[in-house]
């Protein structure tokens, strides 16, 4: 198992995709290569450029590009039936007198996580392979008694069984019991994000490894920031055989490499590696707040360490008009941008359709700006509809002379006003920001022209760097490696409890 270790910006991915069309140009068959990532979009970019270059049919000729759920999948064979749903997590709530839903995994067949804390803990002692009383002595933040914790646990497992059902983990560990028989052999296998992987993930790697002629796993222990979940990333540092490393970043300048250098010189169990910057200086530059910096040009991440920390970031994007994310999320609701978009394609004298109709509607009210009676719409999916239509035949009560936010009277007084700061901004509220606010984590993998750093810690993690401080280290190196230019590092509000860079 040969790695390929990937410092932030020096082609990891795309050094595995052109790997690929190595392979396959000197008469690989495609059948015979794997490429497994952590998600979906990953996998189907890489299986779509392959199929694209050597005109091939991505879904029969390239079945193995994949997420490791993905494959697990395949082998095994499993029937939607069988997969663990939204609907049987709520039967088996109702069964045993607890709230769960779950998070849905992009497979071939939906796979839900239990969200319940318990669950969760369930879950990770069974990827970290280690007793579940061990995993619940080592938890100081689950508010449930042990005696819940078995119930609960031994009940999900009686539910599973009794319906025939798996769940996310079980895929894992039947495809161990399998796949030494069912899996294909391959004449080489990719596998993408190894620091991330759990040692029940290592063992499906380590079978992977047995089946094929060759192996690479790509990754950075330097960026290993999924310890809580499972991730074990000495296994990937202490790995046997060979390995490369990608020496030249085409991200990162040479100001901000040297302060990322830094941090990482403080991880004391880690692969030692040299990489290069850019030829480029950059800049880095501490500041008090984020009003500090013009953020009107260039593309921006604003990340700190929790997701509360961000508040106070959002309320200054907002005052100050600029449109943003927040944790995936557009500042401004995609419905609120359709009604106005809409009011304001009518009073110009075009169509809409009928949901931007019912969208704008739900932002009226009922008697004064459409007819009681007529909030709800009816009218063929394909109908388009014009002002006067809307007039004459929906109900619509008031005309082009008012603006947006007279004619959508229901707009809650924040949103109007967030609203009218974007425009004289000057921001299209329909474009995609060029500002995101992000915790650390939600932002690996992510990059932009600025980043801004807040350096406060939560208690937790503070408390926890005194014990084994490599994963804060490897928290804040993601976070400073994000940068394509500039680095502002923000002034902690508690020096005390920060992170010092």
């Amino acid at each position: 198992m040969l790695r390929v270790f990937g410092p932030p910006g020096t082609g990891k991915t795309t050094t595995l995709l052109n790997m690929v069309d190595e392979e396959l140009g000197k008469g690989t068959p495609p059948e015979k290569i794997a490429f497994l990532a952590f998600t979906r979009k990953a996998t189907y970019e890489a299986r779509d450029r392959a199929a694209l270059r050597f005109n091939l049919d991505a879904k029969k000729q390239l079945p193995y590009f994949r997420t490791i759920h993905s494959l697990c999948l395949l082998i095994l064979g499993l029937r939607s039936e069988q997969i663990l749903k939204a609907e049987n997590l709520k039967e088996f709530a109702n069964r045993v007198g607890i709230d769960v839903s779950g998070n849905t995994f992009e497979d071939e067949e939906e796979t839900v996580k239990p969200d319940h804390p318990v669950l969760q803990l369930h879950h990770l002692s069974r990827t970290k392979k280690v007793p579940l009383r061990e995993e619940y002595n080592r938890n100081h933040t689950l508010m449930h008694s042990w005696e819940e914790v078995d119930y609960l646990t031994r009940s999900y497992q009686e539910y599973k069984e009794s319906n025939g059902l798996y769940d996310f983990t079980d895929m894992l560990e039947q495809f161990l019991v399998y796949a030494p028989t069912a899996c294909p052999e391959f004449e080489v296998c990719f596998l993408d994000e190894a620091q991330d992987l759990t040692p029940l993930q290592w063992d499906i790697a380590h079978l992977l490894d047995s089946k094929s002629r060759r192996m690479y796993c790509a990754g950075d222990d330097d960026q290993a920031i999924y310890k809580w979940a499972g991730a074990d990333v000495d296994h990937f540092i202490n790995l046997p055989g060979g390995s490369e490393t990608l020496e030249q970043s085409y991200r990162i300048p040479s100001s901000v490499h040297t302060v990322a250098m830094g941090i990482a010189n403080r991880i004391h169990k880690r692969y030692p590696k040299v990489y290069r910057p850019r030829e480029e200086v950059g800049l880095v530059r501490r500041i008090g707040n984020i009003n500090d910096v013009d953020l009107s040009e260039g593309s921006w991440l604003i990340l700190a360490q929790a997701r509360y920390m961000l508040y106070g970031a959002h309320t200054e994007l907002k005052s100050a008009g600029f449109l943003f994310n927040k944790q995936g999320v557009r500042s401004i609701s995609p419905k609120l941008s359709t009604a106005v978009n809409a009011w304001e394609q009518l009073r110009n004298g075009k169509s809409i359709a009928l949901d931007a109709a019912k969208t704008m509607y739900g932002f009226m009210s009922a008697g004064s700006h459409v007819e009681r009676g007529f909030k709800k719409i009816q009218a063929d999916e394909e109908t388009l509809f014009t002002l006067p239509s809307l007039q004459q035949n929906h109900g619509l009560l008031v005309g082009e002379d008012l603006v947006w936010h007279d004619a959508l009277d229901k707009i809650p007084d924040a949103e109007r006003a967030y609203m009218v700061a974007l425009l004289r901004r000057g921001e299209k509220f329909n474009a995609e920001p060029r500002i995101t606010c992000s915790t650390i984590h939600g932002a690996k993998g992510g990059e932009a022209d600025n980043v801004v750093l807040m350096t406060d810690l939560t208690a937790a993690a503070d408390n926890e760097r005194q014990i084994e401080p490599d994963n804060l280290n490897r928290v804040f190196y993601v976070g400073v490696t994000r940068t394509r230019q500039k680095l502002y590092i923000v002034e902690p509000e508690n020096a005390y409890r920060s992170f010092e860079i």
